[in-house]
Protein backbone atom coordinates (compact mmCIF):
# COMPACT_ATOMS: atom_id res chain seq x y z
CA UNK A 1 0.00 0.00 0.00
CA UNK A 2 1.06 3.47 -0.66
CA UNK A 3 1.53 5.78 1.85
CA UNK A 4 0.28 9.38 2.12
CA UNK A 5 3.23 11.24 0.80
CA UNK A 6 3.10 8.66 -1.79
CA UNK A 7 -0.05 9.84 -2.93
CA UNK A 8 0.83 13.55 -2.63
CA UNK A 9 3.97 12.61 -4.72
CA UNK A 10 2.03 10.42 -7.50
CA UNK A 11 -0.67 13.30 -7.57
CA UNK A 12 1.84 15.71 -8.09
CA UNK A 13 3.39 14.06 -10.75
CA UNK A 14 0.49 13.28 -12.63
CA UNK A 15 -1.21 16.70 -11.93
CA UNK A 16 2.37 18.28 -14.17
CA UNK A 17 2.57 15.42 -17.08
CA UNK A 18 -0.88 14.77 -17.60
CA UNK A 19 -2.44 18.51 -17.63
CA UNK A 20 -2.58 19.22 -21.26
CA UNK A 21 -4.76 16.07 -21.73
CA UNK A 22 -7.13 17.06 -18.70
CA UNK A 23 -7.26 20.59 -19.80
CA UNK A 24 -8.42 19.10 -23.39
CA UNK A 25 -10.68 17.07 -20.75
CA UNK A 26 -12.53 19.78 -19.55
CA UNK A 27 -12.74 20.93 -22.89
CA UNK A 28 -14.23 18.19 -24.74
CA UNK A 29 -17.42 18.24 -21.48
CA UNK A 30 -18.02 21.87 -21.53
CA UNK A 31 -17.43 24.97 -23.80
CA UNK A 32 -14.96 27.33 -22.62
CA UNK A 33 -15.90 30.45 -21.53
CA UNK A 34 -15.40 33.30 -18.05
CA UNK A 35 -17.14 31.34 -16.02
CA UNK A 36 -16.08 27.59 -16.40
CA UNK A 37 -12.29 27.59 -17.70
CA UNK A 38 -11.13 24.39 -17.86
CA UNK A 39 -7.57 25.37 -16.28
CA UNK A 40 -9.72 26.83 -13.27
CA UNK A 41 -11.61 23.39 -12.96
CA UNK A 42 -8.59 21.51 -12.88
CA UNK A 43 -6.95 23.53 -10.20
CA UNK A 44 -10.02 23.60 -8.45
CA UNK A 45 -9.69 19.68 -8.34
CA UNK A 46 -6.09 19.51 -7.55
CA UNK A 47 -6.45 21.83 -4.91
CA UNK A 48 -9.24 19.77 -3.16
CA UNK A 49 -7.60 16.45 -3.64
CA UNK A 50 -4.05 17.37 -2.39
CA UNK A 51 -5.37 19.44 0.49
CA UNK A 52 -7.35 16.83 2.07
CA UNK A 53 -5.32 15.88 5.18
CA UNK A 54 -5.74 11.91 5.33
CA UNK A 55 -6.15 10.75 2.02
CA UNK A 56 -6.12 6.83 1.57
CA UNK A 57 -3.91 4.50 -0.56
CA UNK A 58 -5.15 5.36 -4.36
CA UNK A 59 -4.62 2.45 -6.70
CA UNK A 60 -5.34 4.56 -9.81
CA UNK A 61 -4.53 7.57 -9.87
CA UNK A 62 -6.07 8.70 -13.52
CA UNK A 63 -9.08 7.15 -12.74
CA UNK A 64 -9.66 8.87 -9.56
CA UNK A 65 -8.41 12.79 -10.85
CA UNK A 66 -10.59 11.82 -14.20
CA UNK A 67 -13.58 10.98 -11.77
CA UNK A 68 -12.78 14.41 -9.79
CA UNK A 69 -13.44 16.59 -12.51
CA UNK A 70 -16.28 14.97 -14.23
CA UNK A 71 -17.57 15.27 -10.82
CA UNK A 72 -16.64 19.07 -10.39
CA UNK A 73 -18.15 19.56 -14.06
CA UNK A 74 -21.35 18.41 -13.12
CA UNK A 75 -21.52 20.55 -10.21
CA UNK A 76 -20.48 23.39 -12.17
CA UNK A 77 -23.59 22.66 -15.06
CA UNK A 78 -25.82 22.11 -11.65
CA UNK A 79 -25.24 25.63 -10.24
CA UNK A 80 -25.25 27.05 -13.56
CA UNK A 81 -28.85 25.78 -14.13
CA UNK A 82 -30.17 26.94 -10.70
CA UNK A 83 -28.65 30.20 -11.60
CA UNK A 84 -30.35 30.12 -15.13
CA UNK A 85 -33.70 28.86 -14.08
CA UNK A 86 -33.57 32.18 -11.17
CA UNK A 87 -32.87 34.62 -13.49
CA UNK A 88 -35.85 33.67 -15.97
CA UNK A 89 -38.40 33.54 -13.24
CA UNK A 90 -36.98 36.97 -12.29
CA UNK A 91 -37.39 37.92 -15.96
CA UNK A 92 -40.89 36.49 -15.97
CA UNK A 93 -41.79 37.95 -12.90
CA UNK A 94 -40.39 41.46 -13.72
CA UNK A 95 -42.61 41.50 -16.87
CA UNK A 96 -45.62 40.72 -14.74
CA UNK A 97 -44.93 43.63 -12.49
CA UNK A 98 -44.83 45.89 -15.78
CA UNK A 99 -48.23 44.35 -17.28
CA UNK A 100 -50.10 46.15 -13.59
CA UNK A 101 -47.96 49.27 -14.42
CA UNK A 102 -48.06 49.91 -17.87
CA UNK A 103 -50.96 49.96 -19.95
CA UNK A 104 -48.80 50.47 -23.38
CA UNK A 105 -47.54 47.46 -24.25
CA UNK A 106 -44.74 48.80 -26.27
CA UNK A 107 -43.37 49.95 -22.74
CA UNK A 108 -44.28 46.69 -21.32
CA UNK A 109 -41.40 45.20 -22.26
CA UNK A 110 -38.90 47.67 -22.33
CA UNK A 111 -35.01 47.15 -20.84
CA UNK A 112 -35.32 50.52 -19.17
CA UNK A 113 -38.40 49.47 -17.53
CA UNK A 114 -37.57 46.50 -16.14
CA UNK A 115 -34.32 47.73 -14.90
CA UNK A 116 -36.08 50.18 -12.89
CA UNK A 117 -38.31 47.75 -11.87
CA UNK A 118 -35.10 45.55 -10.40
CA UNK A 119 -33.52 48.81 -9.14
CA UNK A 120 -36.94 49.37 -7.43
CA UNK A 121 -37.32 45.81 -5.82
CA UNK A 122 -33.97 45.96 -4.54
CA UNK A 123 -34.17 49.36 -3.12
CA UNK A 124 -37.24 47.92 -0.79
CA UNK A 125 -36.55 47.59 2.78
CA UNK A 126 -34.89 44.15 3.50
CA UNK A 127 -38.06 41.81 4.53
CA UNK A 128 -40.21 43.72 1.70
CA UNK A 129 -37.96 42.38 -0.79
CA UNK A 130 -36.83 38.98 0.47
CA UNK A 131 -40.82 38.25 0.49
CA UNK A 132 -41.28 39.67 -3.29
CA UNK A 133 -38.30 37.67 -4.40
CA UNK A 134 -39.61 34.83 -2.20
CA UNK A 135 -42.85 34.25 -3.10
CA UNK A 136 -42.89 35.73 -6.54
CA UNK A 137 -39.59 34.38 -8.27
CA UNK A 138 -38.42 31.33 -5.95
CA UNK A 139 -42.06 30.34 -5.81
CA UNK A 140 -42.64 29.62 -2.41
CA UNK A 141 -45.81 29.62 -0.22
CA UNK A 142 -46.90 31.66 1.96
CA UNK A 143 -47.24 28.43 4.22
CA UNK A 144 -43.44 27.43 3.66
CA UNK A 145 -42.14 30.60 4.31
CA UNK A 146 -44.24 31.13 7.68
CA UNK A 147 -43.03 27.49 8.53
CA UNK A 148 -38.99 28.32 7.90
CA UNK A 149 -39.10 32.01 9.34
CA UNK A 150 -41.64 31.97 11.64
CA UNK A 151 -43.59 35.13 10.90
CA UNK A 152 -47.19 34.35 10.71
CA UNK A 153 -48.75 33.90 6.98
CA UNK A 154 -50.70 37.28 7.59
CA UNK A 155 -47.91 39.46 8.16
CA UNK A 156 -45.79 37.70 5.31
CA UNK A 157 -49.24 38.76 3.22
CA UNK A 158 -49.41 42.08 4.35
CA UNK A 159 -45.82 42.40 3.67
CA UNK A 160 -46.41 41.19 0.09
CA UNK A 161 -48.86 43.91 -0.72
CA UNK A 162 -47.24 46.44 0.98
CA UNK A 163 -44.30 46.00 -1.43
CA UNK A 164 -45.89 45.70 -4.69
CA UNK A 165 -47.67 48.92 -3.60
CA UNK A 166 -44.66 50.31 -2.78
CA UNK A 167 -43.23 49.26 -6.29
CA UNK A 168 -46.16 49.92 -8.01
CA UNK A 169 -46.19 53.36 -6.85
CA UNK A 170 -42.26 54.16 -7.21
CA UNK A 171 -42.67 53.06 -10.80
CA UNK A 172 -45.70 55.37 -11.50
CA UNK A 173 -44.07 58.30 -10.17
CA UNK A 174 -40.84 57.71 -12.52
CA UNK A 175 -43.25 57.11 -15.46
CA UNK A 176 -44.85 60.19 -14.31
CA UNK A 177 -41.63 62.22 -14.19
CA UNK A 178 -40.46 60.84 -17.79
Amino acid sequence: MASETDNEKQLKAFFNSEYHNLKAYVHSKIENDADRDAEDIIQDVALKILSRKSILPINNIGGFVYYSIKNKIIDIMRKDKKTTNIDEKLEKQLTGFAENVYDNSEQLYSDEMKAELKKAIFNLKPHYREIILAIDVEGYSYKEISQETGIPTGTLMSRRHRAISILFQNLENKKNNN
